[in-house]
């Protein structure tokens, strides 16, 4: 009889379309390249030279050295700009046959139908698709892809743009600075809840290529937003490089949740960043699945600077063979009565290493704040690896604080206890290992939970047992 773990295939994630693209970039990173992207976007000119300070700010920047071994990732062989035979649309219909069918076979149009008041798709370097429901519209919410946002709101995006997340904070992000693509601009106004989520879909499909999109979320005070992104590529055998930016604006007394499904393949350097600024009484909640990937540096954070700010952060990745997953949580406490809770999983398998590195800092100024660290992770063999490198940085007496971490194998005795409920011991681990992530599921909306699910599943075929 056939198991749940042997029915799920992998194959849609892994579908590749021919390379056969208007236009790519030549390999490398050079002022001429930054300016033939510049010129290829149409960018104004003060776009244009953000561009080009930030490739200087990236050359002069060290790579980091603290983290994963980022040796083999080769800007001479990366291009860093691939745009797709196709313009953007607001409808599905006029989308190109190959790219729908992509699209299609991960299931967007059917979530859009069901679940989604808006969505936006990135093929390569382009959104290639955004549509957004009429009710929303009429509310004055703007969901637009960032292009067209810096032609259309050039003051709202010239205040915002990498002010949160400054070309100086990394090697990476200034690489992102200088060659930008896609992404997705959001805007809601004064308490406006949008009670139904926007999602952006990000798929790489060029190979020896990066992908650098951009999303800015701006919610007004007393507003409300739950953004979905979800991430995929096929596996080729030479590298990619994901170096995208995620900037949040969470003013007073607004709410987001910044869901996220990242299902690289085993041949991607997922270097992302994201960061939140958290007005007064407002507050962020994080959901992050990290799948796929060769090696992801990942650590999304929260700057708590209005009283009263709040955020959560729930989490699980998961390291497979020739996999390192290094990711994690920063929040920087700024104000008074401040509150974070983080609640971080991870499961190694079959030689893989997952990393739980983790900043809280709290501020001599945010008396009465309150901070909770949980991370747990669970290895299923002898060969893999899990570490947890937490920094706390406390200045205050003032304050609850509170972390714990726990790292252990898989129990026989609970394999035996199911084994002898009539499981067999690979259908007993799979068990253990969808209960041990069932909290992080429970916060995804039900198409995503179903996903992160066949995700686990995946990464459990043939792989235990």
């Amino acid at each position: 009889m056939k198991t749940k773990l042997d029915e799920i295939n992998r194959n849609i994630y892994d579908i590749k379309n021919k390379d056969d693209y208007d236009f790519k970039i030549k390999k490398g990173l050079t002022p001429e390249i930054i300016e033939e992207i510049s010129k290829q976007k149409n960018d104004p000119d003060w776009m244009r030279n953000f561009r080009l300070k930030a490739l200087e700010t990236y050359n002069k920047l060290p790579m980091p050295t603290w983290g994963p071994d980022l040796s083999e990732l080769n800007m001479d062989e990366i291009a860093t700009y691939v745009r797709p035979k196709t313009k953007m649309t607001g409808n599905w219909e006029d989308v190109p046959e190959d790219i729908k069918n992509t699209f299609d076979k991960l299931g967007i149009p059917e979530a859009e139908k069901k679940s989604l008041a808006g969505v936006g798709a990135q093929y390569d370097s382009e959104v290639v698709y955004h549509s957004m429901k009429e009710e929303l519209l009429s509310q004055g919410v703007i969901y637009t892809d960032m292009e067209t946002a810096v032609r259309e709101y050039p003051d709202i995006v010239k205040e915002h743009f990498m002010k949160c997340v400054p070309v100086t904070d990394h090697k990476f992000v200034a690489l992102h600075g200088a060659v930008w693509s896609g992404g997705s601009f959001v805007y809601v106004p004064k308490n406006v809840k949008v009670e139904v989520p926007l999602q952006s879909y990000f798929r790489l499909n060029s190979p020896e290529s990066g992908q650098f999109e951009h999303t800015l979320i701006i919610v007004d005070e007393g507003a409300s937003l739950h953004f979905i992104e979800g991430c995929s590529a096929p596996k080729y055998n030479k590298v990619n490089l994901h170096a995208g930016c995620v900037e949040l604006y969470v003013k007073d007394g607004a709410y987001l949740r910044y869901s996220t499904i990242e299902n690289w393949s085993k041949n991607m350097l997922n270097l992302n960043t994201k960061k939140a600024i958290i007005g007064k009484n407002a507050e962020v909640d994080w959901v992050s699945g990290s799948f796929g990937s060769k090696i992801s540096m990942l650590y999304p954070m929260s700057i708590l600077n209005g009283e009263g700010a709040r955020t959560e952060y729930t989490g699980i990745s998961f390291a497979g063979k020739g996999q390192n997953l290094d990711t994690g949580f920063k929040v920087i406490h700024n104000s008074k009565n401040t509150s974070s809770l983080v609640n971080s999983k991870s499961i190694s398998k079959n030689g893989g290493t997952a990393t739980y590195r983790a900043l809280v800092r709290i501020n001599e100024n945010a008396k009465g704040s309150k901070c909770n660290v949980s991370c747990e992770s669970l290895m299923l063999d002898d060969i893999s690896r899990s570490d947890t490198i937490p920094v706390n940085d406390i200045r205050t007496d003032e304050v609850e604080f509170s972390h714990e971490a726990k790292i252990g194998k898989i129990s026989d005795k609970s394999i035996f206890y199911l084994m002898s409920r009539g499981l067999s011991e690979e259908d007993a681990k799979a068990m253990i290992v969808r209960g041990f992530a069932d909290p992080i599921s429970k916060e995804l909306p039900i198409e995503y939970a179903a996903e992160m699910n066949n995700l686990i599943n995946l990464e459990l075929q043939g792989s235990i047992g």
